[in-house]
């Protein structure tokens, strides 16, 4: 059994990690933090979880996390950071769910995320944890930087394309739009249900921090820099990311057997029949990423479709599946439910 600790757990993916960790069959929860609630029962915060896990939060210094195999940090970003060096030196491995070790450029980390970065000789040993790109490293990592959400979705639906060097690098666009969850779990006049509610708007334009991640992985997928256009919308649904992506084609290829051929073995990557038009509520709850590839008539554009949900294959599913390959467990132990319809 993996002895698992949860720094976070009050957050709306420390809750799901906590929905599929209980279902886990190679699985011990033994800590689950938050020094507001410390004290309280767990299913008594999220009364889901009734019958099915059976701890009290507690505060970090009482969780003993030194004593598991894996501690996950569901955190605001800036605190894995502060505690992954104790952590890791203890012989402990750490999936990081929050963007502390996403970007490889320190510097650029900073002036993104305003903080200057508390161990940033550890940013160099991190993995980047989207399976479909670094399995083979992450089953050999003691720490996996979990990608972001929108940065999940948009990254499956461009990768084909651009390892196969089908679509011009300089010219990306990345239209995605989220259901409010992927906000997280806080109390904020947009986010308000008067406010989210019958309304429909971008934000972010000028500058999103997911935008230089994206741009990271994809220019390691294209071999080159890339340019990239993203901008991320807010949709009126609590969980959900639907990514319209652009692409400019420079070589005719047959698209949809590309994808194909790209995710036949990727258990959890959906490639949907030609014409295909995915929902968010088809993955919904699920780790599941199911993407359709078009191609507009008279046109050498490429638009590609990718849906997530985003709390669990944009988060909290993602991260379990690492931490299933770290531990060299089947990668899809505890994350084959069906999704959730209606």
């Amino acid at each position: 059994m993996i002895t698992v600790g949860i720094v976070g757990g009050t957050g709306y993916t420390g809750v799901e990690l906590l929905r599929l960790l209980a279902q886990h069959p190679e699985v011990r929860l033994q800590a689950i933090t938050s020094r507001k609630e410390a004290g309280q029962r767990v299913d008594a915060l999220f009364t889901s979880l009734r019958g099915h896990v059976d701890l009290a939060f507690s505060t970090p210094e009482e969780a003993a996390l030194d004593r598991c195999d894996l501690v996950f940090f569901a955190t605001p970003n800036g605190v894995a950071m502060g505690q992954a060096r104790a952590l890791l030196g203890a012989g402990v491995r750490v999936v990081d769910l929050s963007a502390d070790f996403r970007i490889r450029d320190v510097a650029l980390w900073e002036k993104w995320y305003g903080m200057p970065h508390a161990c940033p000789e550890l940013v160099a040993s991190a993995v980047y944890g989207l399976p479909e790109t670094h399995r083979k490293a992450i089953a050999g990592a003691r720490l996996v930087a979990n990608p972001g959400c929108y940065p999940t979705a948009v990254q499956l639906g461009f990768l084909p394309l651009l390892e196969a060097g089908v679509i011009d690098p300089a010219v990306l666009i990345a239209d995605a739009k989220s259901g409010v969850s992927g906000a997280g779990r806080k109390g904020e006049i947009p986010l308000l249900l008067a406010e989210a509610s019958d309304n429909f708007k971008a934000y972010g334009v000028s500058g999103h921090r997911h935008h230089p991640e994206i741009r990271q992985e994809l220019a390691a997928a294209a071999g080159r820099d890339v340019e990239l256009t993203f901008v991320p919308h807010l949709v009126p649904m609590i969980r959900g990311i639907h990514a319209t992506l652009y692409g400019q084609l420079r070589a005719d290829t047959d698209l949809q057997a590309l994808f194909e051929a790209r995710y036949a073995r990727e258990p959890f990557v959906d490639v949907l029949p030609p014409g295909s038009h995915p929902d968010t509520r088809s993955v919904r709850a699920s780790n599941l990423c199911r993407i359709a590839v078009h191609r507009p008539p008279d046109s050498d554009m490429v638009v590609v479709l990718s849906v997530i949900d985003n709390l669990v294959k944009g988060a909290a599913g993602q991260a379990i599946h690492n931490m299933n390959l770290m531990f060299g467990l089947e990668e899809t132990l505890g994350l084959t439910q069906v999704p959730v319809l209606p």
